[in-house]
């Protein structure tokens, strides 16, 4: 049942502090240093600021869009923006954030353990790093202890909705910013104390030869994607709160930026430090993502100058900051699956409640199953978390190419229209670009709430240059698994290409078939009788979350003219016409308007 009353951001700040806390994770913090390692210091930066442009924001401000018209989740908005047909999507999007959630916990209680292992001092210069890793990961209650700690604090800051989160985002960024700051002085002391600035000269200096490899502008397109949260429904789930006269170019761009501001900043913090103690830093920091966060720094930092004080400083502040930005990543990855079950009527503190608990439960095999010793190494690393990262990762480029695909409908069905009511039938492309590809921009993004007006420049992203970077990302991506991996079409290998498209298709099967009789419609009994012959279909209402005053008409969507989309306090249909055209009284309808 549907409670009154509308979420929402007490204003642009609160909504920027979510979203950039969304997108800033432990990716910013362990994976950008590696890739700019691994790919040439400043030459990496090229592509990866490109695609920020050509991928991230246009992306970012779609989802804007799509979350602030529909005002509903993942689920609703691709339910309102495609048509009934293709909410599946929108649980696709869902499904794949809160799959990454699983096993995201578990990373982000690493992330603690560390953190309150550095400040016991447990961290220092005598300290056996790959010994500490490898006894803390193969001891299943400390890793599922920190995991459940991560999932409370987690269930804790979205339990009230937006103002919390809001709350709880201000002040983890807020502190984020500073330890970060502070971690970049003390490492730029680091680098200047053999008096090169190597680590920071590395960090900005183009080397051509990596900019003619396709490597290299692949892994900055990746990066770029990823770190940004673009596509992954998050944006479409915190503009649900934003406010009537909230700018969808603006926070776009800020969020973005912002979140490559926060890379940079890491990246420097770790390349400085790394430069300055380490006699092969590019070994050091291109080893691995969880090598160089967990092994290498903490070696890094316990021979930083200033003695222990500075040390423990160091070590403390930058597993502080890495939890902080694991916490706000893990906020927004909750809060899109709970936004969807409350979109349908669930109890916001039910909703929490069960998606946590079954984060948790599902996050348990990567925490505790399949831990595995290199051969050659002796590091212990967590197999079953690793296949789900292969697994999952990767899908959120079809998340990506979903929210595309609502724009190109959206498009031509403008476009269809503009034809019957002027009374042509023939296909002209100039008018389908005038009237058809120009109309979601037109209608969603330059509504005169905006500080920026956004050209046709994004109107070419969105239909020309996403699906050839999409194309590019996924063919490269499969090539790589196919060259570079042994045996590749095994199924029972855990990098190999079986695996993905198995869990991808039975994945998407199961949503598909899903569509009809549990997304759209629900399943009744007639009669009180649990038989299934007995069992029938009504349709299941959607609540959007809309504040007041920004009430506005979603009626030219594919999907805005179902009665039994409505908005938070609105009294649902008596009456419905099923599929055999028959009108029929809807079982919920006194009993929920009551409540509405």
């Amino acid at each position: 049942m549907q409670s009154g009353g509308s979420d929402e951001f007490s204003g642009r700040l609160g909504l920027i502090f979510a979203t950039i806390g969304a997108a800033i994770g432990t990716g910013n913090i362990w994976r950008f240093p590696r890739m700019v390692g691994a790919n040439g210091g400043g030459s990496f930066l090229v592509p990866w600021l490109i695609f920020l442009f050509l991928w991230s924001v246009p992306l970012i401000i779609a989802e804007f869009a799509l979350g602030k018209r529909s005002r509903t989740g993942t689920v609703g908005t691709f339910r309102i923006f495609s048509g009934n047909k293709f909410a599946w999507m929108g649980l696709w999007t869902a499904w794949i954030s809160t799959a990454i959630g699983f096993y995201y916990a578990v990373v982000t209680g690493w992330c603690i353990n560390y953190f309150q292992t550095a400040i016991r001092g447990g961290l220092g210069s005598e300290v056996d790093t790959v010994q500490v890793w490898n006894d803390f990961l193969q001891d299943p209650l400390q890793v599922v202890f920190f995991q459940a700690l991560a999932v409370i604090i987690t269930m804790a800051a979205i339990w009230k909705g937006a103002k919390a989160i809001e709350k709880v985002n201000v002040t983890l960024m807020v502190s984020l910013f500073i330890l970060l700051f502070a971690a970049l002085f003390l490492a730029f002391v680091m680098d200047l104390d053999d008096g090169s600035l190597d680590g920071f000269v590395y960090m900005f200096s183009i080397q051509p030869q990596y900019l003619v490899q396709p490597e290299t502008w692949i892994n900055g397109l990746s990066q770029s994607a990823w770190s940004c949260s673009a596509g992954m429904g998050m944006a479409i789930t915190y503009s649900v709160y934003m406010r009537k006269d909230e700018d969808t170019t603006l926070n776009a761009a800020t969020m973005c930026l912002a979140n490559n501001s926060i890379s940079i900043i890491a990246g420097l913090t770790v390349m400085m430090a790394v430069f300055s103690v380490s006699d092969d830093p590019l070994s050091a920091v291109s080893g691995g993502s969880s090598a160089i966060t967990f092994l290498v720094l903490p070696e890094v930092f316990a021979k930083a100058p200033g003695g222990p004080v500075v040390q423990l400083l160091m070590v403390t502040m930058f597993f502080l900051a890495l939890s902080f930005a694991a916490l706000t990543s893990m906020i927004s990855t909750v809060e899109l699956c709970v936004r969807n079950f409350v979109d349908h009527g669930i109890e916001r503190q039910k909703a929490v409640g069960f998606t946590t608990l079954a984060i948790f439960l599902f996050g348990l095999p990567s925490a505790a199953m399949w831990i595995l010793v290199d051969s050659e190494t002796g590091v212990a690393f967590p197999q079953f978390l690793e296949v789900q990262d292969h697994i999952w990762g990767y899908g959120l480029m079809f998340s990506g190419l979903f929210i595309a695909y609502s724009i190109w409908k959206y498009g031509w069905n403008r476009y269809k229209v503009w034809q019957y009511e002027n009374d042509i039938t023939s296909f002209s492309f100039r008018d389908y670009l005038d009237h058809g590809v120009s109309s979601f921009r037109d209608d969603f993004i330059n509504t005169g709430d905006n500080d920026w007006w956004i050209g046709k420049w994004w109107d070419y992203i969105m239909y020309l240059g996403f699906p050839i970077m999409f194309s590019v990302l996924i063919l490269s991506y499969f090539s790589d698994l196919i060259l570079n991996v042994s045996d590749p079409w095994n199924p029972a290998n855990a990098n190999g290409v079986s695996i993905i498209l198995l869990f991808w298709g039975v994945t998407a099967g199961l949503f598909i078939s899903m569509n009809k009789f549990v997304l759209v419609n629900r399943v009744t009994s007639m009669n009180s009788s649990l038989w299934p012959p007995n069992w029938d279909l009504e349709p299941r209402p959607l609540y959007r979350n809309v504040p007041e005053g920004a009430e506005v008409s979603i009626d030219t969507l594919p999907g805005g003219e179902d009665p039994f989309i409505v908005q938070v306090g609105d009294t649902l249909p008596a009456t419905f016409v099923d599929d055999y055209g028959d009108t029929r009284t809807y079982s919920g309808s006194s009993i929920e308007a009551e409540l509405a």
